[in-house]
């Protein structure tokens, strides 16, 4: 077993919690996990470390219950690592280190909804094509959870920032966030061109981090027609390493289209969306090409 140095500070929660997660190996154990990495050989391919490493670190997070070990073959017995109740409540801190990195390493440090189309963080959003969304289930509008991906060829997952019923919801500053605005605009035009995407074999989900009855009361006033979805707990931003930005203190999408087939593979990505407009015609145009 890995010598570590016990954090001695009882009354510190910080440092009861990097007893844990202190060392970089475990959080990034985490973060695969998060994206339906849960296998040995892949996380080893994943992360990079050797095999007594990833066995040393894999057990720390099972003995802490961040992790739970699950056989799925017999002979020989192998195990899937996947994460627990615990372990899930870790993804705002991922989300938290995500957002520090790409506005204080790769960004310029200020708060932005959107990115530079060279970015580094839009190359990492852009490499989601041909990867597949893991098994993940959202809150929808009536508290119940559900898949993302529609039983329909295809699936446009359209993420935005926040849309208020009121105008007074909205946070402080909200139209000072660059790429913050538009979230109505955008949800309206899928509004008002879903009977093409319908008939194009495409099932439309809007989702932000919104609870669900903001969402509710949103689709309700503008009369969508098509399911909002919450990403309240960061799964879905968790799992495709989505980007994020933090307004009245909690992370927010930024906006961005994914275009998923029937299997969860993403077919295409939209990112950044510069004219809102064009995004919605955009993804329209995919899937009808797809669908040829």
């Amino acid at each position: 077993m890995a010598q570590r140095t016990r954090l001695a500070d009882a009354d510190c929660s910080i440092a009861q919690a990097l007893d844990v997660v202190g060392d970089w190996w475990t959080l990034l154990i985490v973060r695969d996990a998060a994206r339906g990495v849960h296998r040995f050989d892949a996380l080893q391919a994943e992360t990079g470390m050797s095999r007594k490493v990833l066995a040393e670190r894999l057990r720390l997070l099972v003995d802490a219950d961040v992790l739970t070990r699950e056989p799925y073959q017999d002979r020989p017995v192998r195990y899937e690592y996947r994460l627990t109740r615990r372990g899930r409540a870790l993804l705002p801190v991922l989300i938290a280190l995500q957002d520090w990195g790409d506005t204080w390493l790769l960004g310029d440090g200020e708060t932005t909804a959107t990115a530079a189309q060279a970015s580094r963080e839009a190359e990492r959003v852009h490499r989601l094509v041909g990867t597949r969304l893991p098994e993940l289930r959202l809150l929808g509008m009536d508290g119940d959870s559900r898949d993302p991906v529609a039983d329909t060829p295809y699936t446009v997952l359209y993420c935005f920032p926040g849309a208020y019923a009121r105008p007074e919801a909205y946070p402080p500053g909200w139209a000072e966030v660059p790429g913050a605005p538009g979230c109505t605009l955008e949800s309206c035009t899928y509004r008002d061109r879903l009977a093409e995407f319908t008939a194009a074999g495409a099932t439309v989900h809007g989702v932000s981090v919104q609870r669900p009855d903001e969402q509710r009361a949103f689709a309700d006033k503008e009369r969508l027609g098509f399911p909002l979805l919450s990403d309240a707990d960061l799964t879905l931003a968790a799992a495709l390493r989505l980007p994020t930005f933090r307004a009245a203190g909690m992370s927010r999408l930024k906006r961005l289209t994914l275009v998923v087939e029937r299997d969860r593979t993403v077919r295409e990505v939209l990112y950044p969306v510069t004219d809102i407009v064009a995004s919605v015609e955009t993804a329209l145009a995919t899937v009808r090409s797809a669908a040829r």
